[in-house]
């Protein structure tokens, strides 16, 4: 193939790829709804430090929900006789948390622009607002995004990465949903914040596998007893035991030192492709949290649903 027609090639691609988010834009509200990034941020920053856990939840909140049908608040939507809930899957049942913040942000935007704002661009502005009140980095948040009036139960079950992932299926994931290698252990960074649950990490501590640090694994067997069952299971543990509550790359120091939480953590650091960029933002926070900023308004456009498409949720949890 030619010079010239590759150039052709790569402008037609450049240019498909951008007509989704062609009508995204960080003005979006500023005349329909001048206070809506105001009325959000405060909402966000009250939920935080109410619980300093939500911030992570609100970042996982909005990733569960770009990877299923794009970012377009399918997640939030509760089972009715139309809805089979994305919530249902392995991957989100009983772990989902957060979505009342979403909500009570939703009724004060409402109270002051009814029917403006989406439930989808609430979330996508939440995530920011949420890595700021811990100390993470922010971004500019594209918005005009709709919301779904679908979900895709299906799409959650095969699309969102089990905590039992191996890397080449992590990287396959993210490469579906348009994220490189380098997004992906970027955004899998977000893990230096937020908990767990028993249940995702009990065989990988009692493996005694050559993967993860045995006193670490011993530390997190304290809270985790072998024996299976409900109570056991929801226990919680730091995915971070060193800065649990606040965005720095202590996640990625761990690593290098096998005490990832779960198993799709230390998968990043374990003799693969991504083991130079787990080292490098170990090393360098900055360039992590610019990596993880840069990732989040990639992954931010995947798939929204704009101009006349979907809807404008009067709540976030069911259609209009």
């Amino acid at each position: 193939m030619s010079s010239f027609t590759w150039a052709v090639a790569f402008m037609f691609l450049l240019s498909t790829s951008t007509t989704c988010t062609a009508q995204l834009s960080s003005t979006f509200y500023d005349n329909t709804c001048p206070n809506a990034l105001s009325t959000i941020r405060t909402a966000i920053r009250t939920a935080v430090s109410r619980e300093r856990r939500m911030a992570a939840s609100l970042i996982r909140l909005h990733f569960h929900d770009c990877f299923v049908q794009g970012c377009d608040a399918s997640l939030l939507l509760e089972d009715s006789s139309s809805i089979n809930s994305e919530k249902n899957a392995i991957q989100n049942k009983g772990s989902i948390r957060g979505e009342n913040v979403i909500e009570e942000a939703k009724s004060q935007v409402e109270s002051i622009c009814p029917g403006i704002v989406s439930c989808a661009d609430i979330l996508a502005v939440a995530a920011r607002d949420a890595s700021v009140a811990v100390g993470g980095p922010s971004w500019t948040v594209k918005l005009g995004r709709r919301d779904s009036t679908t979900a895709n139960l299906d799409e959650a079950r095969t699309d969102l990465p089990l905590f039992t992932a191996s890397l080449s299926e992590l990287i396959s994931l993210f490469d579906r949903k348009g994220l490189n290698t380098r997004d992906m252990v970027a955004l899998s960074g977000s893990h230096t914040i937020g908990q767990a649950q028993c249940a995702f990490f009990r065989n990988r501590i009692y493996n005694n596998g050559s993967d993860i640090d045995a006193n670490f694994a011993r530390t997190r067997q304290r809270g985790c007893p072998a024996t299976i069952s409900p109570e056991a299971d929801a226990r919680l543990a730091a995915l971070d035991l060193v800065t649990p509550n606040s965005f720095d790359n202590n996640y990625f120091k761990n690593l290098l030192q096998k005490k990832g939480l779960l198993e799709s953590d230390q998968i990043l650091f374990s003799g693969g492709s991504t083991d130079s960029i787990v080292n490098e933002y170990s090393k360098s926070p900055k360039t992590f949290k610019f990596d993880f900023a840069s990732a989040m308004i990639k992954m931010g456009d995947i798939g929204p649903l704009t101009g006349s498409a979907g809807q404008i949720r009067r709540i976030c949890s069911a259609v209009n």
